[in-house]
């Protein structure tokens, strides 16, 4: 085998084709936020080659109605409006496409050995996107594509999707929570967009207890962030022992972000892809996949890119930060609402 690269990445200057309607917060100047956080970089990050993604692939896990409803929308003149903040314009379909297309090649990137890490750092986002349905700025939903074909092109038994986006993954959430040999995990901000993720929200069927969702309150900050995902998530991950991670990478909890009420920084998401690279490293042989989801603010945007493959550069120590009296009162709670699937949860240094 040839060189194998820490990191490479996904992109594409044809993301910048897809121009939501005038004001939208997906705005075409994210892909100009993903550039200059890689001109930052330099040769120091590889890339990957990707393709569209294939009408197989995005018929796992969207119905093929569905499909045809936004390839109708192809070329359009006007703005096809598909819920009150999703409308399609001439762009959207192909740009869709593409960016799933980036999603899976970032797995076949990692899982054929040629990177430890892959990021695809597609727009339009994805996460909120269900098999028939497209809502808060998705058409497909890019990560879960992606997770379905690590399972069909490569034969995993186990994966695990992490989101750290300030918005519930809706989208990956249905297309999962009936199922146990995909593990998701979303913290994101409470009474926010769009309403669903509640904590009690723990899958169905063969899938009940491998759904967890982590609240997060307004004005979280840096160390209550990742002392959640130390406390709640790396555990179980240590137990469920994912053949292949991915991260549903959002940046639109960054204090400068103004879709929400949080105050994480741009080294806080550094610190925290660092605690889930070491944890692959443990875990699945380093592997590990990045989708890019929200992030609308453009200086916190590129920033955060930049500190998230800095941690995928270099291996960094975290320093352990105790969570403040109130978060551990919410670790406590959803230690013990999943104990019963989880019970390294209910050990006492279950995060230390």
């Amino acid at each position: 085998m040839g060189r194998v690269d820490r990191v490479a990445v996904g992109w594409s200057s044809r993301f910048g084709q897809y121009a939501a309607p005038e004001g939208h917060p997906e705005r075409q100047g994210r892909n100009d936020a993903v550039r200059a956080a890689l001109d930052v970089l330099g040769s120091k990050v590889a890339s990957y080659p990707f393709e569209p993604v294939t009408d197989e692939q995005l018929a796992a896990i969207h119905h093929p109605r569905y499909i045809a409803s936004i390839a109708a929308t192809e070329g359009t003149t006007v703005p096809v409006e598909l819920d009150s903040d999703t409308a399609a314009t001439a762009f959207a379909y192909q740009t869709a496409r593409l960016a799933a297309g980036a999603a899976v090649g970032a797995v076949d990137t990692v899982a054929n050995g040629r990177a430890r890490r892959a990021f695809a750092l597609g727009r339009p986002p994805g996460h909120h996107a269900e098999c028939d349905r497209a809502m808060g700025f998705c058409f497909f939903n890019n990560i879960a594509i992606a997770a379905q074909h690590a399972i069909d092109a490569f034969g995993y038994r186990r994966l695990a999707i992490v989101d750290w986006d300030v918005h519930h993954g809706n989208g990956t959430q249905r297309a999962f929570e009936g199922r146990r040999d995909v593990l998701f995990v979303s913290s994101h901000q409470v009474k926010l967009f769009p309403g669903t993720g509640q904590h009690r929200e723990r899958g169905r069927g063969e899938g009940l207890g491998y759904t967890l969702n982590l609240p997060l309150p307004h004005e979280a900050t840096d160390a209550d962030l990742i002392g959640l995902h130390r406390h709640v998530t790396l555990p179980v991950l240590r137990e469920f022992r994912p053949e292949l991670l991915l991260i549903s990478a959002g940046f639109d909890a960054h204090a400068r972000d103004r879709t929400a009420a949080q105050q994480i920084s741009s080294e806080g998401f550094g610190r925290l892809a660092a605690l889930f690279f070491e944890a692959a490293d443990q875990l699945c042989e380093g592997r590990c996949v990045l989708v890019l989801e929200g992030g609308y603010d453009r200086v916190g945007l590129e920033t955060s890119i930049v500190a998230v493959l800095e941690a995928a550069l270099e291996p960094r120590p975290d320093s352990f930060v105790r969570p403040s009296g109130k978060l551990r009162l919410v670790i406590d709670a959803l230690a013990e609402l999943h104990k019963d699937r989880w019970p390294v949860l209910g050990a006492s240094d279950a995060g230390s």
